[in-house]
């Protein structure tokens, strides 16, 4: 659905490549997970499959046309909510009249449904809503847009801990089989309940790509005391002990993946 191929990209003025040959598949009905340190090219990746930059070398397709084109037809299915963004002083009403007809499968419906998630209603004005309120109005009007990809660059930064809660219930409730979703973020424990799939960059190369049931099936998370670490292929020391990753034996029970650690231990090259 969206193909990556062979891309080189650099930002002017600088010496050196975020991207050098850089490929990657993204398929249909999958969230993923975009993970690096600062300075990897999360943001960078989502703004050259949105089309807003161009690679300098390779192409990003999505059914199969470049998205640097910027097609209406492939505009009307890409929404990219960035991690800073300004919204107009005018009603949420007049900018959804203004905006929602740019994507044919807009839905009202779905709107209220996650304004109502996010406890807001649709007679707000814009420019007098928090960072916190604007973000969830963005991210509301992005869901009913109905794209085929949605990209979301450090969704839940500027979020306390209830609304983060109603982020994720709102993801689940509207995504649906058609649509692509990837995640850019830092705050790996906001989201690991709802990935399908796990990207972790490095500078210009992906050091994971995995599907979560795949990670699942050979490792398992868990809690240990000092004393057993054994089989651990990485481990870092908690106030209940360590919490560790093992392989999984037959019997071992499937364990909830533990984002963070496993991004460590990635970086570490424990896990490959």
């Amino acid at each position: 659905m969206i193909e990556v191929k062979d891309i080189s990209y650099k930002y002017p003025g600088q010496k050196g490549l975020v991207f050098c040959d850089f490929s990657l598949t993204l398929e249909q009905n999958k969230i993923y997970g975009l993970l690096g340190m600062n300075g990897t090219g999360k943001s960078t990746l989502l703004y050259l499959i949105s089309g807003l930059l161009r690679a300098k070398k390779g192409s990003v397709r999505f059914d199969g046309i470049e998205t640097c084109k910027r097609k209406v037809d492939t505009l009307c299915e890409i929404f990219i909510v960035p991690e800073e963004f300004d919204l107009p002083a005018m009603s949420l009403k007049e900018y959804v009249r203004l905006n929602s007809p740019f994507y044919p499968m807009f839905d009202g419906d779905v709107l209220e449904e996650c304004l109502s998630d996010f406890e807001l209603s649709s007679d707000v004005k814009l420019d007098a809503l928090s960072m916190g309120q604007k973000k969830k109005v963005f991210m509301a009007f992005a869901l009913a847009t109905n794209t085929k990809v949605l990209l979301m660059d450090e969704p839940t930064n500027g979020l306390d801990i209830p609304s983060k809660s109603q982020f994720r219930k709102v993801i689940a409730r509207h995504m649906t089989d058609e649509r692509t979703l990837i995640i850019s973020t830092h705050q790996v424990h906001d989201i690991e309940s709802l990935l399908d799939h796990i990207l972790i960059l490095s500078p210009q190369k992906l050091l994971l790509n995995a599907p979560v049931a795949e990670i699942q099936e050979r490792y398992v998370f868990e809690n240990r005391p000092a004393d057993a670490l054994g089989d651990a292929l990485y481990a870092e020391p908690t106030l209940q002990g360590n919490a560790v990753i093992a392989p999984r034996k037959e019997g071992d029970a499937e364990t909830q993946v533990n984002l963070e650690l496993l991004f460590n231990a990635v970086n570490e090259g424990k896990v490959k």
